[in-house]
C-alpha cells in the first residue's frame, strides 16, 4: 500500500478552482485504480505552515549547538516542532500530487512556504563531502496539476515567464525526486469563451495519468 499526499495550495474550492477540479478528478481516478492505498489530503490553506523566521533559526541554531529540545523557549518549541512534523509527513509518503493556480507567474506563497519547510537538510537532501548536494527521495514520484490564465506551459511563447511549475520541478531535483510531471489548464483568461472545454480537455489527460501514477 502506498501513501499519496494531495498537496492543495488553492483557497477556492473544485467548483470555482480549475487547478482544484482537475485535482478532483485526479485523486478520484487514482483512488478507483488503486483501492487500497491511503490519499492524504494536505489543503495549506487550512495547515499551520510556520514561515522560516528568527524562531526558527534560533532554535534550529540552539539544537544545533547541542542544546537539548527542552531548553529552546516556547516559540521556538512550537514551531520547530510543526516544521518537523510536516518534513516527516513528506518524507513517509511514496507519491506526491501538487496542485496549484498560477499567480503572478508563480504559485501561492503557501507554498513556498510548504516547500521551505520540506526542504530540510539530513531528511530530504544531504551535503556529502566530494559529491556535493544528494537528494535523498529517489524513489517518490510526483505531479504537479497547474492552472493559469495565460498560456505558459513548456514549449509556449510565454513560458520563459513561468515560475511555478519550473521551480517546483527544480525543487523535486534538489530532494532526488526522478520526475515531476506537468498537467496544465490554462488559456482561460485569454479564451474566456473556451474556459469551460478547456478543463474537459485537461480532465481526461488527468484521469489517464492517475492510472499510471
Amino acid at each position: 500500500m502506498a501513501t499519496v499526499l494531495y498537496i492543495l495550495a488553492n483557497p477556492n474550492d473544485h467548483d470555482a478552482s480549475y487547478s482544484s477540479a482537475v485535482g478532483k478528478e485526479f485523486v478520484e481516478a487514482y483512488r478507483s485504480a488503486n483501492p487500497k492505498d491511503e490519499v492524504v489530503h494536505l489543503d495549506l490553506y487550512q495547515m499551520d505552515i510556520p514561515q522560516l523566521d528568527a524562531d526558527v533559526f534560533s532554535g534550529w541554531g540552539k539544537l544545533g549547538a547541542g542544546k537539548a529540545f527542552g531548553e529552546l523557549t516556547l516559540p521556538e518549541k512550537t514551531k520547530v516542532s510543526r516544521l518537523g512534523e510536516l518534513v516527516d509527513q513528506f518524507v513517509a509518503a511514496d507519491k506526491y500530487v501538487f496542485v496549484s493556480p498560477i499567480w503572478n507567474y508563480s504559485y501561492p506563497p503557501v507554498m513556498k512556504a510548504y516547500i521551505d519547510a520540506i526542504c530540510v537538510a539530513g531528511k530530504t537532501f544531504q551535503y556529502v563531502k566530494d559529491k556535493g548536494r544528494i537528494g535523498l527521495l529517489s524513489d517518490k514520484k510526483a505531479v504537479h496539476i497547474q492552472a493559469s490564465g495565460s498560456i505558459l506551459s513548456p514549449g509556449s511563447p510565454n513560458a520563459g515567464y513561468e515560475m511555478g511549475h519550473r521551480h517546483l520541478a527544480g525543487i523535486m531535483e534538489f530532494l532526488g525526486v526522478p520526475y515531476l510531471e506537468g498537467i496544465f489548464v490554462e488559456g482561460m483568461a485569454e479564451l474566456p469563451d473556451q474556459a469551460l472545454q478547456i478543463k474537459e480537455k485537461a480532465i481526461p489527460q488527468s484521469r489517464e495519468i492517475a492510472l499510471s501514477f
